[in-house]
């Protein structure tokens, strides 16, 4: 009697695809880039163009989507915290080195290819990939019974798949410009206003705000009483005005603001405070919906209350407080703004 082993298994299959060749190539293809900041990216709508369209074509399920990507240190971007949580996608990040290079990517792809293949998961794999480095897992998996199907992007001239790769693969497909367009938009940037307009004012002082390390008076005091220094004996005899600010308070308070920490540590990062501003935004995005998040717009200034709620999410996520830090702070919110500002088509600089 047959084992459940040589029991002919249903039809399916799974989508691996290599995100940095496929952006890159499309980048290159579609806007002329060479570089990932150049261009936005509409990745939930394209992975599900990219099932919609295997589905047409592959007989049987789709088990799901295997997305490999690479990150500094394997720290997921916002946009890849956005695709982990998507249905029926599993995202797999390498390492990306100072060189911009993808270490580990094809080492994660033959694994699970192979695994599922092995363990007769899926009778067929749509490998969307141009790297001979996936020569080895196409091999494996053919191997084991499994049909691989290769997708790659229209070039800009001659091929942009390595020969061996297109050899060995089963059916191969180059999916064309028009079905690419969609997805990607060339990074837009913030127009500059005309001099002496109520916006260039707005960004001078946002300028302002985060070049300039000592805060000026109404930032010291935006939204909460100003802190009052205890007078000398002889002046304790007038009586002071409730909320008045003194040149001894506003000296107080910039010194308290610009003060270093009491244990001398050096604050958080700037990259990860961006990050942790972008992940905050995006969270804020799904949770209270993109009306609610527009009208904080035209920014880059944010209402005490909401400034204190990023606050107290980006200290959940580092794990300590940043209010020693003013720099951190003013990092974390220019990644709150730049991921507010994408969603909503416009763009914004960060501080130098």
């Amino acid at each position: 009697m047959a084992t459940s082993e040589y029991v002919p298994q249903p039809a399916r299959y799974a989508i691996f695809v290599d995100a940095g060749y496929l952006y890159a190539a499309s980048g290159a293809l579609l806007l002329g880039c060479g570089s990932r900041r150049e261009y936005r990216v509409a990745a939930e709508k394209l992975i599900k163009a990219l099932t919609d369209h295997a589905d047409e074509q592959r007989r049987g399920e789709l088990l799901r989507v295997y997305w490999f990507d690479a990150a500094p240190k394997r720290q997921p971007t916002v946009d890849q915290r956005v695709i982990a949580n998507l249905p029926l996608v599993k995202l797999r990040l390498g390492n990306l080195n100072a060189q911009g290079q993808q270490k580990g990517v094809d080492a994660q792809l033959r694994a699970d290819l192979e695994a599922l293949a092995r363990h007769r998961a899926i009778t067929d794999a749509v490998l969307l990939a141009g790297d001979e480095d996936m020569l080895p897992a196409v091999e494996a998996a053919q191997r084991y019974g499994v049909r691989v199907h290769l997708w790659g992007v229209e070039p800009t001239h001659g091929s942009n798949q390595a020969e061996w790769l297109v050899w060995e693969s089963d059916t191969v497909e180059v999916l064309p410009a028009e079905f690419l367009r969609p997805y990607f938009t060339k990074a837009k940037v913030l127009p500059v206003p005309a001099p002496g307009s109520a916006a260039a004012v707005r960004d001078a002082a946002a300028a302002a705000q985060r070049t300039n390390p000592v805060p000026s008076p109404s930032q010291v005091f935006a939204g909460r009483p100003p802190a009052v220094k205890p007078a000398p004996a002889a002046a304790r005899a007038a009586v002071p005005v409730p909320g008045a600010v003194t040149p001894a308070t506003v000296a107080a308070s910039l010194n308290s603001a610009t003060a270093a920490p009491a244990d001398g540590k050096l604050g958080p990062d700037r990259d990860h405070m961006l990050e942790i501003g972008e992940h905050v935004a995006q969270k804020w995005i799904f949770e209270r919906g993109r009306d609610n998040i527009r009208d904080l717009l035209p920014g880059p200034i944010l209402p005490p209350v909401i400034d204190k709620e990023l606050l107290i999410e980006a200290e959940k996520e580092l794990g300590g407080s940043l209010r020693p830090y003013q720099e951190a702070r003013t990092w974390l919110r220019d990644g709150f703004w730049e991921r507010v500002y994408r969603e909503f088509g416009i763009g914004i600089g960060k501080s130098d």
